[in-house]
């Protein structure tokens, strides 16, 4: 059943329960936080829906008619029902905010969320947070399909049905085993890099994404060709560590490897890798409780 157009709204009955119980308008609006003029307003519009004055103003201030008082009596169990149903929904959103279901890519998961975590739990400690990865087409869908509030995933724009902020950036690297011949190179001809099988990620990968994007970008009709496909970043660095073939990775997650000389980045001339990591959620949806701060704090320096 719908409320007919002659029921005030809650702040106008709010205030009519101040003005009589303080017996004027001046300081009903006081401890409303509004002006005397505006607190009038509301209470002329307030008699117009109901069709009877409900306030006599007199020398020493205001006080209720006679319908006045029937209805702020009646207010009375409907601000009640209303405090009631606010507190409800503070309860509700406390118990969303207790608990935060992110998706992430592999690259972001291993290798950035640990420390976004960090100070997630410094900022909101009694927050649980539950973390899935994937690669960025698996981490879209499980947003999509409301299995994690939050995802990050790795590409120059969101996908359909998604939007997005920029949170970081990211390098792709060309690596191979210290006896691979490109080892020894200063660079790999964009053309020769072309050529070449290499060891890659699954379809559906942000990393094997961009970095098809960008070749084709270079080279127009050009098709790749993967010389292995693993869903591991963790079994591509060792297949390249082993000498099967180059394998394209993040540079975040090869820091260790070529620090210690198991793995050589040789530069690609004439090839930009730089890629974008995202944080997405639905369209028409507002990131709000951790979900908003892991995001703040994703994008931090």
């Amino acid at each position: 059943m719908r409320l007919s157009p002659r029921v005030p709204d809650l702040s106008a009955l709010d205030l009519l329960l101040s003005v009589i119980e303080l017996g004027s308008m001046g300081r009903a609006a006081e401890a409303h936080g509004i002006s005397q003029p505006s607190a009038s307003s509301r209470i002329r519009y307030l008699e117009k829906l109901v069709g009877v004055p409900v306030l006599e103003r007199t020398t020493l201030g205001s006080r209720p008619t006679e319908a006045g008082a029937l209805i702020a009596e009646w207010a009375q169990t409907v601000l009640a029902a209303a405090q009631q149903l606010d507190a409800g929904i503070d309860t509700l959103r406390a118990r969303r905010h207790s608990h935060l279901n992110v998706a992430a890519s592999q690259t972001i998961a291993e290798y950035l969320f640990p420390e976004w975590l960090v100070a997630l739990r410094t900022h909101a400690p009694a927050t649980a947070i539950a973390l899935q990865s994937g690669n960025s087409a698996d981490v879209a869908r499980a947003v999509l399909e409301g299995r994690a509030e939050i995802g990050f995933i790795e590409g120059p724009r969101a996908p359909k049905g998604l939007q997005s902020r920029l949170v970081a950036r990211d390098r792709l690297v060309v690596v191979v085993a210290p006896g691979h011949p490109w080892a020894r190179r200063t660079a790999v001809a964009l053309d020769e890099l072309a050529g070449t099988p290499l060891i890659q990620r699954e379809s559906g990968s942000g990393t094997r994404m961009a970095f098809e994007q960008a070749v084709a970008a270079r080279l127009p009709g050009w098709e790749p060709s993967a010389l292995l496909e693993l869903s591991s970043t963790t079994a591509i660095k060792r297949a390249a560590a082993s000498g099967v073939g180059p394998a394209v990775v993040s540079s975040l997650a090869v820091e260790a490897e070529l620090a210690a000389g198991t793995l050589k980045s040789p530069p690609v001339a004439g090839l930009e890798l730089e890629r974008s990591l995202r944080a997405v959620w639905p369209v028409g949806q507002s990131l709000t409780g951790p979900a908003r701060d892991l995001c703040a704090i994703a994008r931090r320096p």
